[in-house]
């Protein structure tokens, strides 16, 4: 992809405490707290509920395209699966929240064969043995299931970790690019006719899936231009 260059903050937010998230949207079931200074998510319900138990926790601002997003990770407890969603909005251009759209509830496919559209790239990819053997980032686009780009996860099992990890993620126009701790994961350029046209802005959420536990903190949202 071209060379980016981070610009403008339009969005900082340090998770540190409840009133960080007072207008956050949640979708399923979760306990947010705030034991570390900064937010923890922990799944309400047990695992072996499937994917009922899972959740997405909705940033409620709308952001526009050409952004690089980052945050720092602490994964706490495994097994389970970390997902970041960006460019999320309704498959009409609708508002994330509009009341038309169909209630979502962290149940997956409601987010990929549901009616919005949306990027989303999986990192800490803990749940399936198949996941814990071998690790990867994954980034989807949907409506749709599609896996158009994959890299190697360079974060070991909780007993190793040495957080916080930095993550990164710039979406700008077609192009897609995910970093964690300054190392290139993965790149990808849309040609907006496989799977659909090239999403633009739209909403961001951590989803994460049960029983994992991560802390998240320091959240911003910066313009990008092309070099």
């Amino acid at each position: 992809m071209q060379p980016f260059t981070v610009a403008k903050l339009l969005h900082a937010n340090p998770l540190s405490c409840p009133a960080d998230v007072a207008d956050w949207h949640m979708e399923g079931d979760a306990h947010i707290t705030f034991p570390n200074g900064r937010m923890r998510i922990k799944n309400a319900r047990n695992a072996d509920e499937g994917q009922a138990a899972n959740l997405v926790y909705w940033c409620a601002e709308t952001f526009p395209d050409n952004i690089a997003i980052s945050w720092d990770f602490w994964p706490v407890r495994e097994p389970g699966l970390c997902i970041l969603f960006f460019a999320a909005c309704g498959q009409q251009g609708e508002d994330l929240f509009d009341p038309s759209l169909a209630p979502r509830t962290g149940i997956y496919n409601q987010y990929h064969h549901g009616d919005i559209n949306a990027l989303h790239v999986s990192y800490f990819r803990r749940k399936n043995p198949s996941e814990r053997a071998f690790h990867t980032c994954n980034l989807r686009k949907s409506y749709g299931f599609h896996l158009v780009a994959q890299g190697a996860d360079p974060i070991p099992d909780v007993v190793d970790t040495m957080p916080p990890y930095h993550i990164q993620l710039i979406k700008a126009g077609p192009a897609v690019a995910f970093t964690i701790n300054d190392l290139p994961i993965l790149h990808w350029k849309d040609d907006g006719e496989a799977f659909c046209p090239v999403l633009g802005g739209g909403k961001i959420g951590f989803r994460q899936m049960a029983p994992l536990i991560g802390e998240y903190a320091n959240l911003t949202v910066h313009a990008v231009r092309e070099h």
